[in-house]
């Protein structure tokens, strides 16, 4: 019975999607925009490397969408060998399940010299800031470009202008290699990052800085205008790396948005910090002419670091007044002093500008599933891998994609909701999690000391939600008490803003292997019918099996 229910509602969303709004692209068909993702060798970081890039250039082209109607967005793969597919991260795609780009789990990968075309349908809400990037293997370490809805009403911060600025990393190997030494025995890992790149441009490791911003060896530079306000677009494009960035002489960003499109209320930060999948929009007021009199300057260093790794990467940008003003050298000593703890940024601080609807209460909670994130050696084959609720997950797992099998068989593909409660929440057949619509999930990401050697390695993971947006209720260092957190909402009157990617911290490097180890909990009301993945956004990790799909 249960489970023809959930069909039934499944199959209604899909019927009503196919046959009110059924569009055929023939010859004459023209899309709204046209990606070609293709392999070329891109200078990088000072050097070269054979990259997928979007129209020829990484990042690709900043698309821009209007808010609150349908968008077509032809993605054709160019690429000789390799399989492609484009997920449009952040947006929700209620209304266009088909087209969120999981290979597997909503749609067949796009093969060699074929396009497929993408439906972005956005309702006004979602004015604001999301990306796009290549969903399989590591081609997103540079297949991917800034996606900005635009909003026809007035947003409800001012300011003059606006300057995104797309955050990257830089690996000398090519996309191919990291896969084959992450699924190799022994394990094969690709090393630290080797450049944090600023709109595609950095400097790598090893290497130094032209004066020239326009050589391929240079410091990223954002131009500016005395006495004006800029919107940030910060877009954490990044693989791997935690990003902790300050500004100097300008310790003075305002908050105002998160994960697209929900608006904050101002959050006063003197820095940012931004994991893999993350976005934060903030204000950023320039100096005035008289303020660069006096301090007799007109170029100001972004100064950015890697966090939570074993290695650290500090890189630098600049901040220019002038056009003409000649680009500095890379300092010798560093401008500033960036924090080294990481899991108290912002916790417990962002509140949505308007609070229309709140997160549900403890006592509104349905279900609660725990999803302990552990790494081990496979003991069938010897792999490394990650695992979410006893669970590893790559494209490899399934023959079709899960919502093809479920428009082909209905009830027969549909994830046993049963079988699933007894099994860590997630039925064995179809692999994958599945959930009631009217169901409200606290979902609780539990930290563990990895299994695989004898230190209880612990890493850090940024959590991201394919399609509904959940109400992100904090962090903490060892296990999940939920009266305890419950309590501290209370006492704080939060109210928790949604979001679509947040960070599960580390609090100390190494535990006792399998130990807990840190959690983060989310909450959300389940409304959008759909096959929808969770995943850990850190691009070695997916590919050795921390993602899941969601029924």
């Amino acid at each position: 019975m249960l489970l023809g229910t959930l069909f039934t509602l499944l199959a209604q969303c899909l019927l009503i999607e196919a046959t009110s709004c059924l569009v055929k692209h023939d010859g004459g068909f023209v899309p709204d925009h046209v990606l070609r993702v293709s392999s070329r060798n891109i200078s990088i970081a000072c050097t070269s490397r054979q990259s997928a890039v979007v129209n020829g250039t990484s990042p690709g082209p900043e698309l821009r969408v209007p808010a609150g109607q349908r968008t077509w967005i032809r993605v054709y793969n160019d690429l000789e060998q390799e399989n492609l597919t484009m997920h449009w991260h952040g947006l929700a795609q209620r209304m266009a399940i088909f087209a969120d780009g999981s290979p597997q789990g909503s749609q067949w990968p796009i093969p060699p010299g074929h396009f497929f075309d993408y439906e972005l349908q956005t309702t006004v809400e979602d004015a604001g800031t999301y990306f796009y990037h290549s969903h399989v293997g590591m081609q997103a370490l540079t297949a991917s470009g800034a996606l900005i809805v635009e909003g026809c009403e007035r947003p409800p911060y001012q300011y003059d202008d606006e300057r995104t600025l797309h955050w990257s990393d830089f690996f000398p190997q090519t996309d191919h290699e990291i896969e084959v030494g992450l699924q190799s025995v022994p394990l094969v890992w690709p090393g630290e990052v080797r450049a944090v790149l600023l709109n595609g441009k950095g400097i790598g490791i090893g290497h130094e800085a032209d004066v020239s911003p326009s050589g391929d060896c240079s410091l990223p530079v954002i131009d500016v205008d005395p006495g004006k306000t800029y919107r940030f677009r910060f877009i954490g494009a990044t693989g791997l790396s935690l990003v902790s960035m300050g500004f100097e002489g300008h310790q003075n960003l305002t908050i105002i948005q998160v994960d697209g499109g929900e608006w904050t209320k101002p959050a006063s930060v003197d820095r940012i910090q931004l994991a893999s999948g993350q976005r934060f929009d903030a204000l950023f007021k320039a100096k005035t002419e008289e303020e660069l009199a006096s301090e007799g300057r007109q170029t100001y260093f972004i100064q950015f670091e890697t966090r939570d790794r074993p290695e650290v990467y500090r890189g630098y940008a600049v901040i220019r007044y002038s056009k003409a003003s000649t680009t500095p050298h890379v300092p010798t000593i560093p401008p500033l002093t960036l924090p080294n703890n990481t899991y108290d940024w912002l916790e417990y601080e962002l509140r949505p500008l308007i609070e229309t609807v709140t997160q549900p209460t403890l006592g509104e909670v349905t279900r609660r599933v725990i999803i302990n994130a552990s790494q081990l050696t496979d003991p069938q084959n010897q792999h490394v891998v990650w695992r979410l609720a006893n669970l590893s997950w790559t494209e490899a797992v399934r023959q079709t994609p899960l919502l093809v099998d479920i428009y082909k068989f209905g009830d027969l593909a549909i994830p046993n909701y049963d079988a699933a409660l007894a099994n860590y929440g997630w039925d064995p057949e179809t692999r994958a999690f599945p959930a009631k619509v009217g169901e409200v999930l606290e979902i609780v990401f539990q930290n563990t000391g990895s299994l695989v050697g004898s230190d209880g390695a612990v890493d850090i993971h940024p959590f991201h939600a394919h399609g509904e947006h959940f109400y992100d209720i904090g962090s903490g260092d060892g296990v999940y008490d939920a009266e305890a957190n419950e309590a501290k909402l209370v006492a704080m009157n939060y109210t928790a803003v949604k979001r679509d990617t947040t960070m599960l911290y580390h609090y100390a490097a190494t535990t006792t292997p399998g130990a807990p180890a840190g959690w983060r909990a989310w909450r959300l009301r389940v409304t959008q019918p759909g096959v929808w993945m969770i995943h850990c956004h850190i691009l070695q990790h997916m590919v050795m099996g921390k993602s899941a799909d969601a029924v």
